[in-house]
């Protein structure tokens, strides 16, 4: 596989996100699900509609959610969609909560390391691409939450947020796991979903993950520890894989006193298994080249 291309800037604007979008060359075809996190209730760090806007208005998309698998303001419909109106979202965009009302779209994995099927909001179905627009930061079950987390947990119904988190142990109408699979194969399942999702829009993808904010917590926790490390910039590709590499490069290469921070909670989940195994499923490349637009 050649190297993916990943455009990166350290400045860090609304209107620079739609610059690294339009460096990429594509344009997403169609009705566009634009995915975020949106933030849990009592977050401080997820990125508020104000920033995502330009980007949002320029693919003229929607912004697309789905419902939790834990206790929270977002694991059920009604209270997800008043905290979606609470933190703005509905304010500026329309917001499509996936699978608000069932049944589920089921997606087959027919080469998955670890899970044959994902589970999705049904109403993926109703969009002709996607654009991830991801918070790049830590995650207290994954180790960093990045655009394969966005593929993955993100887009999977709660349903299909239980498949992954247990390994693919669970039947199709359990809606709250009862256990964590072993962190590598947790880790796989991620990307397995993931994988399910970049074959379902084949190719009508895009993704920006912005390095700012950088918590060892991901916008998912209402208690979440305020940011370890300076603000690094933003990066986008059209390969998810090669971009959650190269921001785990990045953190890596940081001579910032709190990286040691966020990498021991990376480290410690072995997060950087879910970039591997994704390699390894084929949808993107590890090796990619850096391009500065600075």
């Amino acid at each position: 596989m050649e190297k993916a291309k990943v455009y990166f800037t350290k400045t860090i604007t609304p209107e620079r996100v739609v610059d690294m979008y339009l460096a990429l060359g594509v344009e997403l075809p169609g009705k566009v699900a634009v995915k975020v996190h949106s933030g849990e209730e009592g977050n401080q760090n997820y990125l508020h509609p104000e920033f995502m806007r330009p980007m949002v208005e320029h693919v003229k998309g929607t912004i697309v959610e789905c419902n939790t698998a834990y206790e929270g303001e977002r694991n059920y419909t009604d209270k997800h969609r008043k905290l979606l109106e609470n933190h703005g979202w509905t304010k500026y965009f329309d917001v499509d909560l996936m699978d608000a009302e069932g049944p589920d779209l089921k997606l087959d994995i027919p080469n998955g390391l670890v899970l044959k099927e994902n589970y999705v909001g049904k109403n993926i179905a109703n969009y002709d691409s996607l654009l991830v627009l991801s918070h790049f930061k830590g995650h207290p079950a994954g180790g960093y939450g990045g655009a394969i987390k966005q593929l993955s947990i993100g887009c999977a119904s709660t349903v299909g947020k239980c498949l992954i988190h247990s390994g693919g142990t669970i039947d199709d109408q359990n809606i709250v796991w009862d256990h964590m699979a072993e962190q590598n194969v947790f880790c796989e399942s991620m990307a397995d979903a993931a994988e399910s999702v970049m074959e379902y829009f084949k190719g009508k993808t895009a993704f920006v993950n912005m390095m700012c904010n950088l918590s060892v917590d991901c916008d998912c926790c209402a208690v979440a520890e305020d940011p370890c490390m300076a603000d690094i910039g933003i990066l986008s590709s059209t390969d998810p894989v090669a971009l959650d590499q190269a921001c785990m490069d990045l953190i890596y290469q940081s001579k910032d006193p709190g990286r040691d921070h966020f990498l021991q909670r990376v480290e410690s989940l072995n997060g950087t298994h879910t970039i591997d195994a994704a390699a390894r499923l084929g949808y993107g490349t590890k090796e990619y080249e850096l391009i500065s637009l600075d």
